[in-house]
């Protein structure tokens, strides 16, 4: 399983944050290729980890990378929308909610899945369009392109991707149906996007694909999901972190961090975030921390990251 070994992004940062919390379980909600996971259970003897991933492959790699650490580890094959009852079927019930040390949500398509073309995740190459991050899933990509309507095909290219030429993509990929494979749908976005814009900003279909494999796999609605189920499976002193790669993602997370904290908005940037009466977290910090510039040379896919935390406090009472 070594083609889904990938270089995880803002370790050094995920480990400080993860360095206060109390010895437990960690939940790796997102584990992958197992990077983040490997390096917390080498830093942390005292933690075990519970990792869980849609891609069956990912799965694999996973428990092979991880065996060394051996009962320390559990890796089970899910969605992170379904955190709370993972964690209840694998940790021993209801009693390991308010738990769990820490969780780490590590978002978007990793490496190894956008390298493999078979895969359809990228926009170079031919490969049939599929998307999915656990193919056992009915709903791909071909599907989205070639059964959607212009009208929601717009909707999803404008918000998901953020495409300002989202409506004369979703026409052109309606009177070019059907779409088989990713090279047909490269060409739908060429010819639907004027000639100076392709020329800058990068690949012209990027933020298509994005947006077409954040509907095909639900990120965002299953984003939500797993956020509110995560806060309750915290104990005092445990941690959430969130790693996010697209605008709508982070802002989702920092407003579900404020809204669980209450924040104050005349707290100074870059100070942690005292909570308010009968709140649930703490800010880690006001801002996303970024990646390190050396980071970003040695990986530009680490260059939109954004890392956010949050600590579980003791629920208090009064004004």
């Amino acid at each position: 399983m070594d083609s889904f070994q990938h270089r995880p992004v803002m370790a050094r940062e995920v480990l400080e944050l993860l360095a206060p919390v109390p010895a437990g379980t960690v939940v790796d909600a997102t584990v992958g290729g197992g990077g983040h996971a490997h390096l917390l259970l080498e830093s942390r003897p005292d933690v075990a980890l519970l990792g869980i991933d849609r891609d069956a492959e990912a799965v694999a790699a996973s428990r092979e990378r991880l065996a060394p650490f051996g009962d320390r580890v559990r890796i089970v094959h899910g969605g992170f929308e379904e955190i709370a009852e993972i964690v209840r079927r694998e940790l021993g019930g209801p009693t390991s909610e308010g738990n769990i040390m820490g969780i780490l949500f590590d978002l978007g398509a990793s490496s190894p899945q956008l390298d493999r073309p078979e895969r359809g995740f990228s926009y170079w190459g031919e490969a049939p369009l599929d998307m999915r991050m656990d193919a056992a899933q009915e709903l791909t990509a071909e599907a989205v392109v070639n059964e959607y309507s212009e009208a929601r095909l717009a909707e999803i290219i404008r918000t998901y991707g953020e495409e300002r030429f989202a409506r004369q993509i979703a026409a052109r990929i309606v009177a070019r149906r059907p779409l088989r494979t990713t090279a047909d749908l490269v060409d739908a976005v060429k010819e639907a996007v004027p000639a100076p814009a392709r020329r800058r900003g990068g690949h012209p279909a990027r933020r298509t694909f994005q947006a077409i494999r954040m509907e095909v796999n639900r990120e965002l609605p299953n984003l939500a999901d797993g956020l509110d189920e995560s806060v309750h499976l915290l104990a005092p002193g445990g941690r959430v972190l969130v790693l996010a790669y697209h605008s709508l993602e982070d802002r989702l997370v920092k407003e579900r961090f404020a809204a669980w904290a209450g924040s104050r908005e005349r707290t100074p940037p870059g100070f942690p975030v005292e909570p308010r009466p009968n709140r649930l977290v703490r800010l880690l910090s006001r801002r996303a921390i970024r990646p390190r510039a050396d980071e970003v040379a040695g990986n530009p896919r680490a260059r939109s990251a954004r890392l956010r935390g949050a600590e579980r406090i003791t629920a208090r009472t009064g004004a």
